[in-house]
């Protein structure tokens, strides 16, 4: 009987949607770990800039992303899947700037979800790790289309991390912090 349990628990297991990889990795970069630290200052100093300087057509879209309160990431939710995305990029010398869609995917590794960018040519791809019920960190690299991704932590300049948030049914919300490159503030929003 003992033996059957544990066959039917780890086919139960085995049924279930890929989820984020579970805790975040020691191996988190210092700066990274800096920028995680800074990010409610951050974001809140960028959205107030966006929301005051922005384009009023911007300013809308940028509300509608961010619209919704946390739901939960790991209760009757698979991120696997084709998404549309969108950038959106704050600070450094422009308030606010929108980028058209693209189609970014998520799938199970083997490991839990793997974000994707897959058209555009400034592209990402990483992982999710769980910070809380409503809230996941993304650790992955920046890159440029054709060129080999680099593996996190190889390349401090191409490395970057996010908090996300599922904000509806089918929307995730990835906010970055002090980005390397263009602005002091990223959104991506992923829908389907």
């Amino acid at each position: 009987m003992k033996h059957l349990l544990a066959v039917l628990l780890l086919c139960t297991a085995w049924a279930l949607p890929a989820a984020a990889d579970g805790t975040l990795p020691s191996l988190l970069m210092p700066e990274d770990k800096a920028r995680l630290a800074q990010f409610d200052a951050n974001r809140d100093a960028n959205l107030a800039e966006a929301r005051a300087k922005g384009a009023p057509e911007d300013v809308k879209i940028l509300e509608e992303a961010l619209a919704g309160t946390p739901l939960k990431t790991e209760v009757d939710f698979d991120a696997t899947g084709n998404w549309h995305c969108r950038i959106l990029k704050l600070g450094r010398g422009l308030a606010l700037t929108v980028y058209p869609r693209f189609r970014c995917a998520i799938s199970d590794d083997g490991a839990g979800w793997f974000l994707k960018k897959l058209t555009g040519s400034q592209r990402t791809e990483g992982h999710f790790y769980t910070d809380s019920a409503t809230r996941l960190v993304y650790v992955g690299t920046g890159y440029v289309a054709g060129e080999k991704p680099p593996r996190y932590g190889d390349d401090p300049q191409a490395n970057q991390v996010a908090y996300v948030e599922r904000l509806a049914k089918d929307r995730l919300v990835l906010q970055f912090p002090k980005p390397v490159y263009d602005s002091d503030f990223d959104i991506m929003v992923l829908e389907r």
